[in-house]
């Protein structure tokens, strides 16, 4: 039997306080694994720009999934334009999308006309509640990037979440598109909250 042994990291609690460390992880694993692009959820753009300190002369690309439109405020993004700006100056990719684990399903169960939990809910909160919101997220976004193509589905990517603000759950993603979402496959956690 064959088998590899790697690092995995176990943040004490989740949070914002983590994502330093987070960019730290997923440039270290990046780079030991031969991987091109880290996949990081940022919704104000304040981790977007760690990761984009992180990774400055890594060769490795950057690839920033944002809240759609509308996500706190009707018709707003949450994303900073000034942040925006510097980091596609920079050459980071930035990917607002519909998120792939909730979008019209969400509409669907809030609804007191309609009501009740859907499928594609029930999977995201599994991801959530029995391994880390990193996770839930993390996967969201691969998909949401690949759907916009801003990645492909050939080749693992690193992919960041995390839990409210900030990152806290750095795994290693074989991409899908969402319309193929069990072809996905999380390959490899690489740090997450142990508490949450």
């Amino acid at each position: 039997m064959t088998f590899v042994q790697k690092k995995c990291y176990y943040f004490d609690t989740p949070g914002p306080a983590n994502t330093g460390d987070a960019a730290r992880f997923s440039v270290e694993r990046a780079k030991e694994l031969g991987l091109k692009t880290i996949v990081v959820a940022s919704s104000s753009g304040k981790t977007a720009q760690v990761f984009a300190d992180a990774m400055k002369g890594s060769g490795l690309r950057l690839v920033v999934v944002t809240h759609v439109f509308g996500f706190a405020k009707p018709g707003e993004w949450e994303f900073s334009n000034g942040i925006a700006e510097q980091l596609r100056k920079e050459g980071v990719t930035i990917v607002t999308g519909t998120h792939a684990l909730s979008g019209l399903e969400r509409a669907l169960s809030r609804s007191p006309k309609v009501g009740g939990g859907s499928r594609t809910e029930a999977i995201a909160e599994a991801l959530r509640r029995t391994v880390a919101i990193g996770l839930k997220v993390g996967v969201e976004c691969v998909l949401i990037a690949a759907d916009q193509g801003a990645i492909g589905i050939s080749e693992e990517v690193i992919a960041v979440g995390g839990t409210a603000t900030g990152a806290d759950t750095v795994c290693v993603i074989r991409p899908a598109n969402t319309a193929n979402f069990f072809d996905l496959q999380v390959r490899e956690i690489v740090a997450m909250p142990r508490n949450r």
